[in-house]
């Protein structure tokens, strides 16, 4: 068969057989009459597995070392080439995903594209300096990707970095990020949970306060504890249940002093400061044994207005332990201080 033949019914070109020919992957030997090349039936067969070996991926060197090489081991062959096709995959993924975030922030000029471009390599530095720049300089440009700071936010471990991105992020408008972040309160990663409400904390807006009412509910008590002090300190008029976070954080000792600073301003109304104040008062009754508890109950109710705050500090300032006793005593006065001065 001619190679004007064989290009029709393999598809293959005529050059591309020449080019064949020339590496040596094929070798036809047969001549026509005329002195034309003739292909024979092996000749056919050989081209259709260079062919598919090709498909695979393979170097036209890779295929004569696999058709020629009577050592050669196709599994290390095939397990190369899906960890190079892993490789190109991952490296147009990433392609990708850098396009769709300078698209999702509608540059308008080129000068838009550069800046974005310059920020995302920023974000990836291997340097936590230059990390912290570009998380500072995004709220002063123009069109930033949203998803870029978000991504950084939920993976980053240096703190000064974590809160420049957060501060960034709680500067975009309209809680831009609040979504995104949300996913990040369902990572199986306590670490990416964390990142997440303590980013959501820093936002304002109607989102950002129902995303934080949904994580009180959270199956991780870091990511409730957070959401209750966040909401505690917005002065959320339905905060109950962060009202209740917030004080068994006083009675565990887990960071009390935020906690009793935030439930200070959930009491500024009578309805909270009432509710707030017989929850303290329940939770004194079972910490009867416990007067390190009892000391912080005392120091909490200081900020909760009202006459269960007054009575249940009252009945503290008795209290066996000497220590709980004294604080009761000197909240009583900071509340009262014509009572504590006469």
């Amino acid at each position: 068969m001619r190679i004007g033949d064989v290009a029709r019914r393999s598809g293959v070109s005529a050059r591309m057989l020449r080019h064949y020919e020339s590496l040596g992957l094929v070798r036809p030997e047969g001549r026509t009459g005329a002195g034309y090349r003739e292909y024979s039936g092996e000749d056919i067969r050989r081209i259709f597995h260079i062919e598919s070996l090709r498909s695979l991926g393979l170097s036209l060197r890779e295929v004569g070392s696999a058709l020629d090489d009577p050592g050669f081991k196709p599994s290390e062959l095939v397990d190369d080439l899906i960890r190079q096709t892993r490789e190109r995959i991952e490296a147009e993924t990433a392609l990708l995903t850098r396009l769709n975030r300078i698209s999702a922030a509608e540059p308008a000029a080129w000068e838009d594209v550069l800046q974005s471009v310059a920020l995302l390599r920023g974000l990836k530095s291997e340097s936590a300096g230059k990390r912290q720049r570009a998380a500072l300089s995004s709220a002063a440009e123009g069109p930033v990707p949203v998803e870029a700071l978000v991504e950084a936010a939920l993976s980053e471990s240096d703190p000064n970095v974590a809160g420049a991105l957060r501060w960034a992020l709680a500067r975009k408008p309209g809680g831009a990020g609040a979504v995104l972040l949300a996913e990040g309160l369902r990572s199986p990663v306590p670490e990416v949970r964390l990142r997440a409400v303590r980013a959501i904390a820093e936002m304002d807006g109607c989102e950002a306060t129902a995303l934080l009412h949904e994580a009180l509910a959270h199956a991780d008590i870091a990511v409730r504890r957070h959401a209750a002090l966040a909401l505690g300190a917005r002065g959320a008029a339905d905060a109950a249940d962060a009202a209740e976070t917030l004080m068994d954080m006083i009675v565990e000792g887990a960071n009390d002093v935020d906690a009793a600073d935030a439930l200070g301003v959930l009491a500024s109304s009578p309805a909270s400061a009432d509710r707030i104040a017989a929850g303290l008062v329940h939770r004194l009754a079972r910490a009867a044994s416990a007067p390190a508890v009892r000391r912080r109950l005392a120091q909490a109710l200081a900020d909760v207005p009202g006459a269960v705050a007054e009575r249940a500090l009252a009945d503290l300032s008795h209290d066996e332990d000497r220590a709980v006793a004294l604080t009761a005593v000197y909240v009583l006065g900071m509340r009262n201080p014509r009572e504590a001065a006469s």
